[in-house]
């Protein structure tokens, strides 16, 4: 996973198409022909709601594009959301950028399976 901060994050991207889903917006209900970034947005921390919007558009709608994760993106979130299928995450002003990135590579395998690796573990080994 990709992690940038609030600073370099631009809604609109220069030559690709860009879907900006709000966290009460249905992902199977959208027309992604064409779109190649989707940004999905946490509110606030306690709202989970994207984390289903990018498992929705991983695993059902087989998009392929990036999907990032802007709003009230905590440190503590970033292993699930890559879990769940986002490709970057846009950090909250103030936030270390090396704290994150302790973060995620604190974590190098897990025994359920996710959007990455749909086996558990214990299938994975075969």
């Amino acid at each position: 996973m990709k992690i940038i901060a609030a600073s370099a994050h631009s809604t609109s991207a220069e030559g690709q198409k860009v879907l900006e889903l709000a966290n009460d917006d249905d992902p199977l209900a959208q027309d992604l022909a064409g779109i190649e970034r989707i940004d999905l947005h946490f509110p606030k921390f306690t709202d989970g709601r994207a984390f289903s919007q990018a498992r929705l558009l991983r695993q059902r709608l087989k998009f392929a594009g990036e999907i990032r994760a802007t709003g009230d993106v905590l440190i503590d979130q970033l292993v699930q959301m890559a879990r769940c299928g986002f490709d970057v995450a846009v950090l909250r002003e103030g936030v270390d950028m090396a704290d994150a990135q302790r973060q995620l590579d604190r974590f190098h395998a897990f025994y359920q399976g996710d959007v990455t690796h749909p086996l558990p573990h214990f299938r994975d080994a075969a």
